[in-house]
């Protein structure tokens, strides 16, 4: 889904996901809807605030990978976001102390099972991903 680049857009899509995986059978309040939600929300502003180029949305896409048997092994759920601002690139770093911002990815690479970036190959942008992986329900 698309949304405008804009706060509302990041407050809306992190609620879409946090909706989605509820329907998913990732209920509310269990670990894996509130880490996904949690991941979303990191990209999601960082794409509003790092990535926004005027008068362009940002993208969203969340899939799920469900093996065929629950009793097989962890679902992994994938977030990417993707905006359209190519020259900024989102990097760790260790904010200080005081800081009253710089800690988003660090909480992205605490949660996720693996993260990364991709340019976009048909456009200008790039994707930040997260994937995390959960047992139904949990």
């Amino acid at each position: 889904m698309r949304f405008t680049s804009t706060p509302r857009g990041a407050r809306l899509a992190r609620r879409l996901v946090s909706h989605r995986l509820h329907e998913w059978g990732h209920p509310y309040n269990t670990t894996a809807n509130d880490t996904v939600t949690l991941l979303a929300a990191e990209l999601t502003a960082n794409a509003v605030r790092h990535g926004h180029v005027p008068g362009r949305d940002f993208r969203l896409r969340l899939t799920i990978d469900a093996p065929a048997d629950a009793d097989t092994g962890p679902t992994s759920i994938r977030i990417e976001v993707t905006d359209t601002r190519t020259e900024r690139m989102p990097a760790l770093t260790t904010p200080t102390p005081d800081a009253e911002a710089g800690r988003g990815l660090l909480l992205v690479a605490a949660l996720a099972t693996h993260w990364g970036t991709t340019p976009r190959v048909a456009a200008p942008g790039k994707t930040v991903w997260a994937e995390f992986s959960a047992h139904a329900g949990v």
